[in-house]
């Protein structure tokens, strides 16, 4: 080492005596006049490596930071419910990078590569909607829990039936089972609030399935 400039450095050198019949040697090695205690635990290009090799530590270490990153959706979960409502109308552009995630996302699970096509891995494997379909299917089940006192009371006061309004109960929306769209002074903040975007993807749903009879919400997510 001392002929090619190297030198030790033993805050940054880590020394592992693995052996999985016996316990492993606790005496210290001397390496180029220095001195290295061996460890229990050691990091290699991102796997931590015990002296039985049996990766334990790695697997605590992966798990542990699995359940912090769900942890930290789980707070902020209740502010995410109306995520779905604001990139109801977002550019196409802006959905497409949701749905390359996606696909991506499949390919890795399968190991497909990135000229064949991705839709059979999604629909017939995954059984995943695409990005646009997935957002309204979360917009129609909050509209379904707001209309059914499933949701928050301020969302309740935005899926408003047609067939509620006294000036509008004779409408053919009305039979329908429409609910009212409200009117924006925006057109483009203002078509993507829940209260446009919630009753505009719920109308959107064929009569059959608004008009069924009421069904659970695990149901109607499966209609």
């Amino acid at each position: 080492m001392a002929a090619n400039r190297f030198a030790m450095n033993p805050a940054k050198t880590d020394v592992l005596c693995c052996s999985t019949s016996h316990q492993p040697s606790d005496s210290p090695l001397t390496l180029a006049g220095v001195t290295v205690l061996p460890s229990s635990e050691v990091r290699n290009l991102g796997v931590v490596f015990d002296s039985d090799l049996s990766l334990k530590a790695h697997v605590s270490q992966l798990t542990s930071r699995c359940y912090s990153c769900l942890r930290r959706i789980k707070s902020c979960r209740r502010a995410l419910t109306l995520i779905p409502a604001a990139i109801w109308q977002a550019a196409p552009n802006t959905l497409d990078k949701l749905q390359r995630v996606l696909n991506c996302s499949a390919r890795v699970i399968f190991g497909g590569d990135s000229r064949h096509h991705v839709t059979p891995l999604l629909h017939d494997h995954l059984h995943w909607l695409r990005a646009r379909e997935r957002i309204s299917l979360k917009l129609c089940i909050l509209v379904y829990k707001a209309i059914h006192g499933l949701a928050p009371c301020y969302l309740n006061e935005m899926c408003t039936p047609v067939s509620t309004v006294p000036n509008l109960s004779a409408l053919r929306s009305a039979a329908r089972g429409d609910l009212v769209v409200r009117r924006t002074i925006r057109l483009q903040l203002g078509n993507r609030a829940f209260c446009v975007a919630g009753p505009v993807a719920w109308n959107s749903l064929p009569l059959d399935i608004r008009s069924a009879p009421r069904p659970t919400l695990s149901t109607f997510q499966n209609i």
